[in-house]
């Protein structure tokens, strides 16, 4: 849920009082990298962008919100970039879209050459079919910093994307609209693919996005449903993420789901969510089940977590949680 920007370095104490170990923003319609600074000046939590679309931005840029912010995280950010589809790309941020693939890579590359040369003092060279950049000056390379260079993750699903991304980034997004049989069958084989083609001995993290209803009474899980059937809703009305649906045997709905958009009847998509795509692509119920559902469904999977709440809930009912996920963990001896 959306919470004002003054309120981000109280919510982020709250939340690593009550167990959490990292937070993380999504693009919406506040930047995604402000509130981040304010969460790292008010608690110790890892910070991460999940993510920000990065064709809009110029590498220049978010290398220098990177290094700030793994800064200011003593060495506990991560840079997750995203796509985003080629709708918003042309009519939203009126760009090209063209190669999201190769494009995605060169600025994966061009992000990690400034760094080097950030840390190194080796010459600037960027020289690709979307990026170009040669000229870095002391003026405008940041103070030496005693942690890393910030791993970059990126958000993929599709094959080919993914492909790529284990092949080049340093760590996978898992989108949270997904099933299991798709992620294991499709996302992570891909993966798999391009680690063994190129980057096979480098480090490599998967941080699974994770759609969450949570309550404790009938009345908070059923505000908990209708949050999450409206998320998934909204999802699957987009074509992106027609072939989830497809794998689960839902396919039709897509079509039913963005016809409904298109209406802008956004009433409908609660009663056109049926149970089945619920149980395949969220995890809803009281903070024990919902720790039992998250092992089974990504234990030997995901290295991190990332929770998508779309309701209002109780710190009390998500304090419940992360003790139990961080009580499972141990159990399972994962640090």
């Amino acid at each position: 849920m959306g919470i004002a920007l003054d309120e981000v370095g109280t919510r982020a104490r709250t939340w690593s009082e009550l167990g959490a170990s990292g937070c993380f923003t999504a693009e919406g319609p506040a930047d995604v990298f402000f509130p981040l600074v304010a969460a790292g000046m008010g608690s110790d939590l890892a910070l991460m962008t999940n993510a920000a679309i990065g064709f809009p931005r110029n590498p220049i840029h978010l290398a220098h919100a990177a290094f700030d912010l793994q800064r200011l995280s003593k060495g506990k950010f991560r840079l997750g970039l995203a796509p985003q589809v080629k709708t918003h790309i042309e009519r939203r941020f009126g760009l090209t879209w063209s190669s999201p693939v190769e494009r995605m890579q060169g600025l994966v590359e061009a992000v990690r050459a400034i760094g080097e040369t950030w840390k190194t003092g080796a010459p600037l060279k960027v020289d690709g079919p979307f990026y170009r950049h040669s000229l870095m000056t002391p003026m405008f390379t940041p103070a030496e910093m005693e942690y890393c260079a910030p791993p970059i993750l990126v958000g993929a699903q599709g094959p080919k994307m993914a492909e790529m991304v284990g092949a080049v980034a340093d760590g996978l997004l898992v989108l949270p609209f997904h099933s299991k049989r798709y992620l294991e069958s499709v996302t992570l084989e891909a993966v798999q693919r391009g680690r063994i083609r190129g980057a096979e001995l480098r480090s490599f993290e998967v941080v699974c996005g994770a759609i969450v209803g949570l309550g404790t009474d009938a009345q908070s899980l059923k505000v908990a449903h209708d949050g999450v059937r409206g998320l998934l809703g909204f999802y699957g009305s987009t074509p992106a993420y027609a072939p989830v649906l497809e794998a689960e045997g839902l396919g039709h709905l897509h079509e039913e789901l963005k016809s409904a958009v298109r209406r802008g009847d956004w009433g409908s998509l609660l009663s056109m969510v049926p149970d089945e795509l619920v149980d395949a692509v969220a995890t809803v119920g009281t903070p024990a089940e919902v720790a039992a559902k998250l092992t089974d469904r990504f234990g030997g999977i995901a290295d991190r977590l990332a929770l998508f709440i779309p309701h209002l809930v109780d710190d009390g009912a998500l304090g419940l949680l992360l003790r139990e996920l961080r009580a499972r963990d141990q159990q399972a001896g994962v640090q």
